[in-house]
């Protein structure tokens, strides 16, 4: 007699990269996590650009990953853009197509050109194949009953923008909205991952 017992599922993976070059952007980054991880039957991983040597199969694992860098000069930090620079074998094997992508960034202006950051992490997704997940929210503050308080406070819509003052610790900088914003982002790519992953399953199904 055979066991029926159905298989084990796997739970879905997303892996969140970043660099922070003062604490800002780690802060932004563990709350994507935190959004992720919420998302039940998912598994989200954290990971410094510093470590990734030891992440690389995470990263080949994943249904998802989300990237975060600082923005600084008007693009990705120059660690964050050597990790990037460092895939290009994955992207001739295109090891990483059809996963899914996000981006967040934080910078010091309010503004700070952090729309270019997105834009260029958005551009390395397309060239690895994958499939990019914007941030989902309408823009906030934008009337006269807005408030600092809204989600997406900063009108990003590529990905998670957040905002920092060049002289506040990581304790007190980014903002609770911007935390709260890049939350929702982990959560929304939690959530499309796990649509994908199905689809892709039943699409699989004889």
């Amino acid at each position: 007699m055979t066991n029926s017992e159905p298989p084990t599922e796997v739970p879905t993976s997303v892996v969140v990269i970043f660099h922070s070059g003062y604490g800002h952007t780690k802060v932004q980054a563990e709350a994507v996590r935190r959004g992720a991880a919420g998302v039940d039957g998912t598994t989200a991983t954290l990971v410094a650009v510093e470590d990734v040597d030891a992440h690389w199969d995470d990263l080949d694992a994943a249904d998802a990953i989300v990237f975060g860098t600082p923005t600084y000069m008007a693009g990705p930090s120059a660690q964050f853009k050597a990790f990037l620079d460092a895939t290009s074998p994955r992207w001739q094997e295109q090891r990483w197509k059809d996963k899914l992508a996000a981006g967040f960034t934080n910078s010091a202006g309010v503004n700070g050109d952090k729309l270019a950051t997105l834009q260029a992490l958005s551009l390395f997704a397309m060239q690895h194949g994958m499939v990019w997940v914007g941030l989902g929210l309408l823009p906030g503050n934008i009337t006269a009953d807005g408030s600092v308080e809204d989600l997406n406070r900063l009108a990003g819509f590529v990905g998670a923008m957040a905002q920092s003052n060049a002289d506040a610790p990581p304790e007190f900088a980014p903002p609770a909205t911007d935390q709260r914003t890049a939350e929702h982002l982990g959560t929304r790519v939690a959530t499309a991952a796990a649509r994908w992953r199905e689809a892709h399953r039943i699409e699989l199904v004889p």
